[in-house]
């Protein structure tokens, strides 16, 4: 073997490999996943599952995600997928929990879509309309069943750790943060000065409307006496004319 082959041997175990590595960490792209990932806490949020399919051979037809039961969501209503069939599963509370005012003694435990297809190489979105986020927990990990044609199931229920690699086949997860600052209270009050701004400008060219109404009325009627004294002191004229004449005769 000459030294220019023994050159080479470096380079081609270094190819090999890093295509391993691509091969390996290739499925991990491709599983499902909570868009956006993140969403403030003790408030409300639209999340879709974004579900693509990873098989060359077979399409999704079944998709089944299941709610924390530590943390459960009072509110949570699908918005309705082209070609898609949606079932929500409630489940009676083991402590019931009080929202706006009212006990809630069961909440949303499972949502399944069925009925559609992913073809390969494609992927799909299912939205949900979740709340009241909870504000003592930093995020919420969503457990999905995956379901293909062929009757394969996949199941993307592995919570990550942190610091930890990501699991093999890791659940949905939504980050929850701290609410951006004026997005309640500061928010509503700066609506609400807003609004009394508005209402105070329409008052004032109410107003000055009203104003300029009263001032094309008064010329109008200005108008019409000059032009009735006009009339009148014509006539006047001709009658002393007439009569005039009529003594001469």
């Amino acid at each position: 073997m000459n030294a220019k082959r023994l050159r080479r041997l470096p380079v081609v175990g270094a190819l090999t490999a890093g295509g391993l590595v691509l091969l390996t960490a290739g499925p991990a792209f491709a599983h499902v996943t909570v868009q956006p990932g993140q969403a403030e806490k003790g408030g409300y949020s639209t999340i879709n599952f974004k579900v693509p399919n990873e098989r060359d051979d077979s399409s999704t037809v079944k998709l089944e995600v299941t709610l924390p039961a530590d943390h459960p969501l009072a509110s949570v209503m699908p918005q309705p997928v082209p070609g898609w069939d949606v079932k929500v599963t409630r489940s009676k509370l083991s402590k019931p929990m009080e929202m706006h005012g009212e006990k809630i003694t069961e909440a949303v435990t499972k949502v399944t879509w069925t009925g559609g297809k992913i073809e390969p190489g494609m992927f799909q979105q299912f939205p949900l309309s979740v709340g009241q986020l909870p504000d003592d927990a930093d995020q919420l990990a969503f457990k999905a069943l995956q379901t293909y044609d062929d009757k394969e199931v996949v199941r993307w229920i592995e919570e990550p750790k942190e610091g930890a690699a990501e699991p093999e086949n890791p659940a949905p997860v939504l980050k929850l943060v701290a609410p951006a600052e004026g997005s309640d209270g500061d928010g509503a009050a700066a609506a609400s000065g807003q609004d009394k701004d508005s209402e105070k400008a329409g008052t004032e060219n109410s107003a000055s409307e009203d104003a300029s109404d009263d001032e094309d009325g008064s010329d109008t009627t200005a108008r019409v006496l000059g032009i009735a004294g006009i009339v009148i002191g014509a006539a006047g004229v001709v009658f002393g004319v007439v009569a005039s004449r009529r003594r001469s005769a």
